[in-house]
C-alpha cells in the first residue's frame, strides 16, 4: 500500500526505489498464514527463503542457513514431510524458518505466535529478541499483550487505523487506553517477579461491565 503521507524507508532509501529483488535481500516477511498449491516438503519450503541470494556470493551459505533455521524453529525432525500434512503450529514454524533462512537485517512478522502452543510462542519471541540483540530490526504484529510487554523494546497500539500510543510497554500499556481500544475493561498489573505489565480482562463475576470508549 502506498502511504497517504510520509515515506517508508528501508536502508535509508524510499521503499519504492528498491526493486523486488533488492528488497528481498534486505527484508523478509512472514504473513499471517501460509498456503501452498504443491506438495513441497518442509525443507523445500524453508529453502525458498534462500531464493533472493541465487547468483550472489551468499549462495554458498544456503545449506547452513536452511539447516540452522530448521533447528532454531524445531522443524528439522520432519524436514521430509509435505507442508500440507503439517498442523497449524508446524506450518507456522516452518514459515518462520523460511524467513530466518533468508538472513535479512529487517524482519516483518505478522502474528507469528497465533497458532503456537506456549513453548513455541516463547521460542519464537526469544528468536526475535536474539535477532534484535544482534542488530537486526524486528517488527512484530501481536494481539497477545503479555508477550508484547515481555519481549518488545517499543510498542505501538493501533486504534481505528491510527497509532493511539507509542513507546516502551510499561509506559504505553495503561488501563484507560487499552480498555478504550479493545472496548473491554482491563486491568494492568505488574508481574510479581519481573514487574513486566500483565494485561487481563476486568471481571466482577457477572460479566456486566460496559465497554469502554474513546472520547
Amino acid at each position: 500500500l502506498t502511504p497517504a503521507t510520509g515515506t517508508v524507508r528501508v536502508d535509508g532509501r524510499p521503499v519504492a526505489d528498491w526493486s523486488p529483488g533488492e528488497l528481498a535481500l534486505r527484508r523478509s516477511v512472514l504473513p499471517q498464514s501460509a498456503a501452498l498449491s504443491f506438495p513441497f516438503t518442509v525443507e523445500e519450503v524453508v529453502r525458498m527463503g534462500r531464493a533472493p541470494w541465487v547468483g550472489t556470493p551468499a549462495e554458498d551459505e544456503d545449506d547452513p542457513a536452511v539447516a540452522a533455521a530448521m533447528v532454531t524453529t524445531e522443524v528439522a525432525a520432519f524436514a521430509d514431510r509435505p507442508f500440507g500434512a503439517l498442523s497449524g503450529g508446524e506450518r507456522a514454524r516452518t514459515a518462520l524458518a523460511r524467513v530466518l533462512a533468508q538472513r535479512t537485517a529487517l524482519l516483518l512478522l505478522d502474528e507469528p505466535t497465533a497458532a503456537l502452543d506456549l513453548r513455541h510462542q516463547e521460542l519464537v519471541l526469544r528468536v526475535c529478541r536474539e535477532r534484535a540483540a544482534a542488530g537486526d530490526a524486528v517488527v512484530v504484529v501481536l494481539h497477545d499483550l503479555g508477550l508484547a510487554a515481555a519481549y518488545a523494546d517499543r510498542t505501538a497500539v493501533l486504534h481505528g487505523g491510527r497509532i493511539a500510543a507509542d513507546g516502551p510497554p510499561d509506559e504505553v500499556f495503561g488501563e484507560e487506553l487499552l480498555s478504550a481500544v479493545y472496548r473491554q475493561p482491563v486491568e494492568v498489573l505488574p508481574h510479581p517477579r519481573t514487574g513486566v505489565p500483565l494485561v487481563v480482562p476486568r471481571r466482577d463475576g457477572r460479566g456486566t461491565e460496559a465497554p469502554a470508549r474513546l472520547g
